[in-house]
């Protein structure tokens, strides 16, 4: 990408980000702040969490995303019997009888991890240790994961029985937790009369692997003034409860507050979606955007909160 200064390249990335949408909407009806939400993370160099109930189109929405950014595009299905090595590879033996490393479909560009909470903990560690370090290590040898590298991991947030629930050490990993929800009545007639016609969207290649790697490097170049970053940081620290900023829901409700991993996300996911808005510095409001995707997986409700059925979302509100 060879761009005469950062200002053409975030107006560039602005017009890359209006070109997917229109193409992914080719095949996605609706659910225009999950497919943004998504695109975030991944120019933010973040990985996502789609929960959501089956029949929402989670899978067909991470495919089509993989199709129109000409990328790579890996599904594993978890469940309870999947082996770490099922996800990241084994060493097998080769006809001259000696040991290869077999890569697993870890080593993609888009991994979509369906139901990630249907498999045991050994398993799960294996590809979030991937997620965090990009590689994978094995027989003591060191394998590097093809860049860019974007997780979205699905979970069903009915049918519990038989699940293992991602602990939060492992659930702050994910730069956001994405929620779908049920679609309008028009939009759901638009998706019956697609998927029940001939009709098949014929989708362009938008963006190629290397200009998605220049952009992830661009948004960490926009400039963000202090009291943004400071607003971010503060709104990490008002969620931790017992400490000198904690709001009185927090104190009340919430047993764990978030980390400052969050901090770190809330202030590139400001900068990105400054930057897909045709802004060249993020603001409060960018901040304030992506603020619950960010913190709603990172604070853990006491039994008082559960009790009266206060959500994290209204915690957070609290907090603006």
């Amino acid at each position: 990408m060879n761009y005469k200064s950062d200002v053409e390249a975030v107006d560039a990335l602005a017009q890359a980000y209006k070109d997917l949408k229109a193409e992914i909407g080719k095949v996605i009806v609706g659910q225009d702040e999950v497919v943004k939400n998504v695109l975030i993370s991944l120019f933010s160099n973040g990985h996502s969490l789609l929960v959501g109930v089956p029949g929402l189109a989670k899978t067909l929405l991470v495919s089509t995303i993989a199709e129109v950014l000409d990328l790579d595009f890996k599904r594993i299905q978890f469940t309870p019997d999947l082996m770490p090595s099922d996800i990241t590879g084994a060493e097998v033996l080769d006809e001259d009888r000696r040991f290869k490393f077999n890569k697993g479909p870890v080593f993609t560009n888009i991994l979509l991890a369906d139901e990630i909470n249907r498999t045991p903990p050994k398993t799960q560690a294996a590809l979030l240790e991937a997620m965090q370090e990009r590689v994978v290590t094995f027989g003591g040898e060191t394998h590097k994961l093809p860049a860019p590298f974007l997780v979205l991991a699905t979970q069903n947030p009915i049918e519990q029985e038989g699940t293992y629930p991602l602990p939060e050490a492992q659930l702050d990993r994910f730069m956001f937790n994405i929620t779908l929800d049920y679609p309008s009545y028009e939009e759901e007639i638009a998706v019956v009369k697609n998927t029940t016609s001939e009709y098949k969207a014929d989708l362009k290649n938008i963006l190629s692997g290397e200009q998605i790697i220049g952009f992830q490097n661009l948004i960490r170049k926009i400039p963000i003034a202090d009291n943004v970053l400071e607003y971010a940081v503060s709104l990490a620290s008002k969620t931790r409860p017992g400490k000198s900023m904690a709001t009185q829901a927090v104190n009340d409700y919430i047993s764990w507050g978030a980390g400052p991993r969050a901090s770190q996300y809330l202030v590139l996911g400001a900068k990105c979606h400054a930057a897909i808005s045709g802004k060249y510095s993020p603001d409060i409001e960018d901040v304030q955007a992506i603020a619950k995707y960010v913190l709603r997986h990172r604070i853990v409700r006491n039994y008082k909160a559960e009790a009266i059925g206060m959500t994290e979302e209204t915690v957070i509100e609290g907090l603006f």
